[in-house]
């Protein structure tokens, strides 16, 4: 059988090198692009998410369709920034590994523009740049493009709300008219429209999903604070996530650096990128967040351009942006190639409007998420410690020299004891800290909207009001995800998967929501089911914040929990201590587990909880 990229018109050597780096399958938008650009006689709009692939639906056909036995330039790849720009042309190289005579050449801000020149006279036949030190170039005569037979146009959107426009025009006028023109963006605002027209001849178009839409791989969530809560809650929502690996998203550069330095200050590997760190300075903060040293990075929409990071967990949108569009673009920072990812939006009641105006131009709903309890934070970070636990690499022949020494240590305690005792060295500080946690939920007061209006079909708690929510008794401690539950669900009842709202899955209990007309088929469908010998119950769920009646309230009383003020409690019966927003140290690098409250109270942290 033949691989799919051979089938797709890509030859033996490049498809030898794209499989070293773990390419099986194209993506979408790479088979239905690549037989297009193969045959080079059109140009060319693809319209697709970042993340999908985008630089081999474009890098691949370059590559068979250029002459490297000639050494001028012949591609032109535009790109807005500097983190895109090396990622493109380490990309192009390790498709091109094994094919000789291959150059391509990065032309950036920031870096040597000698170095630059040099590669360029050496001899180059694709040349990968963002638009401002391009025109630098072309300004000194540097460069002829008059051999040009492809310019790509990638981030095209980007590059235009960064204000690249007059540059574009110029670098274009550079090349010839009888070019082949491709151009790659996420969404199709008017100027990319322009832009389209002005360049290109007839164009060949290619939209995956609907235009300027999100990511279906992605989960959009909200929350509702109060303006003084928000950076507690925000806190509280990364501690809910133990193993996040996030970008976190501000409007200004102050309030990015401020935002940094807070959680740095209370423990956690944050750092930020904003436009006032020199280059030098961008470069550190952004391997040491591809090294995953850093968990958060708190970024301006500027500063994160570009960056293609892997398996980004999370984005937090602790500001709304400005302009709808960039919605897509911060989203799209997680759920890269094929993955999933979440992204939350911290907003307060009046913001509501912006995310129902978001929501049509992504085309997807947001879900309305509560803030978490401390007592539902302690829960999740608790059995993340056992699970790290549970699968750590024991290094057998280092360990071995010590075990007898370890052994007598714990002589006197039984196998229980010590797991008591093991899960108490850090779960008793983080216990501390969330004790008396307060609720961090605003009140939400939704205006009714026009007949007609999708709203319409949600009540003011955010569920749909032809639907119902139901409580089971089963929950992560179980081993269940949400999609786990959503399996389970429609193979004990038969329903379909369309007809489950939004799942929200807790430790020992969740909560889901079917169709008004489904409830008592889910009802008789877990009948009699136990799971791993225990008894599945399923009971509908109020809608209130103490859940009224039956439902989770009663089961954490029935399993020995107790909730009270949104806090948590353990049976020695303590039930004070430190409000959200005390400081943090931590005695070591968690990389998401556990951190130390034990350190001593700051002297500004009043100050600092002013400020957020």
């Amino acid at each position: 059988m033949n691989n799919p990229f051979i089938e797709l018109g890509i030859r033996h050597e490049i498809v030898n090198a794209i499989s070293d780096l773990g390419f099986e399958n194209p993506t979408p938008i790479q088979e239905q692009s690549i037989p297009v650009l193969l045959s080079g006689s059109n140009d060319f709009v693809g319209l697709a998410q970042t993340g999908t692939g985008k630089t081999a639906a474009f890098g691949l056909p370059l590559l068979e369709l250029l002459d490297f036995e000639e050494n001028h330039p012949q591609a032109l790849v535009l790109c807005p920034t500097r983190e895109l720009c090396l990622q493109i042309t380490n990309d192009l190289k390790n498709y091109a590994k094994n094919t000789r005579n291959v150059h391509v050449v990065a032309v950036y801000g920031g870096a040597s523009i000698s170095d630059q020149l040099h590669q360029i006279r050496r001899g180059v036949q694709i040349v990968v740049a963002t638009p401002g030190r391009m025109l630098d170039i072309i300004n000194r005569g540097a460069i002829n493009f008059s051999g040009v037979k492809y310019v790509v146009l990638d981030e095209a959107d980007e590059m235009l709300n960064m204000g690249f426009q007059e540059d574009i025009d110029n670098i274009l006028s550079e090349t010839p008219e009888d070019k082949k023109t491709w151009l790659f963006s996420a969404t199709m605002p008017s100027e990319v429209r322009r832009i389209a027209n002005k360049y290109m001849t007839d164009p060949y178009e290619l939209t995956m999903g609907s235009k300027n839409t999100g990511n279906a791989n992605i989960e959009h969530e909200y929350y509702v604070v109060r303006a003084r809560d928000k950076y507690a809650a925000f806190k509280r929502i990364v501690d809910f996530n133990p193993e996040i690996f996030g970008i976190v998203f501000c409007r200004t550069k102050i309030e990015t650096q401020e935002i940094a330095e807070a959680l740095i200050k209370d423990g956690y590997n944050a750092d930020s990128l904003h436009g006032d760190l020199s280059q030098q300075q961008r470069d550190k903060v952004m391997k040491r967040y591809r090294e995953r040293s850093l968990q958060l990075l708190i970024a301006t929409d500027v500063a994160a351009r570009g960056i293609d990071v892997n398996d980004v967990t999370h984005v937090i949108n602790y500001s709304l942006p400005d302009e709808i569009e960039n919605y897509t673009h911060r989203s799209g920072r997680t759920a890269r190639a094929g993955k999933t990812g979440v992204s939350i939006s911290i907003i307060n009641g009046k913001e509501l409007g912006k995310i129902r105006q978001i929501e049509k131009v992504i085309g997807k709903r947001f879900a309305k998420i509560e803030i978490p309890t401390g007592f539902d934070v302690v829960e999740k970070q608790l059995f993340a410690l056992i699970h790290k636990v549970h699968n750590v690499e024991v290094n057998e022949q280092q360990i071995e020299q010590y075990l007898p020494r370890i052994m007598d240590e714990f002589n006197d305690l039984s196998k229980e004891e010590i797991i008591k005792r093991f899960a108490s060295l850090e779960f008793n500080s983080f216990l501390d800290y969330y004790k008396n946690a307060p609720d961090l939920n605003a009140p939400v007061d939704e205006r009714p909207r026009a007949e007609g209006d999708r709203g319409d079909r949600f009540n003011r708690t955010g569920m749909r009001s032809d639907f119902t929510r139901l409580f089971i008794n089963l929950g992560s401690v179980d081993g269940f995800t949400r999609g786990d539950l959503l399996g389970y669900i429609c193979n004990n009842t038969k329903i379909s998967g369309k007809t489950v709202g939004k799942i929200d899955v807790k430790g020992v209990y969740s909560f889901f929501e079917v169709s008004n007309d489904d409830v008592q088929k889910v009802q008789n469908g877990f009948k009699g089911t136990d799971f791993h010998g225990r008894e599945v119950r399923i009971e509908i769920s109020g809608e209130s914040s103490n859940e009224r009646r039956g439902g989770a309230s009663n089961y954490k009383k029935r399993e020995g929990g107790d909730r009270r003020e949104g806090g948590f409690r353990n049976g020695s019966g303590h039930n004070g201590g430190n409000r959200e927003g005390g400081s943090r140290e931590r005695s070591g690098s968690h990389s998401g587990g556990f951190r130390d409250f034990s350190g001593k109270r700051r002297e500004d942290r009043g100050e600092r909880r002013r400020r957020f």
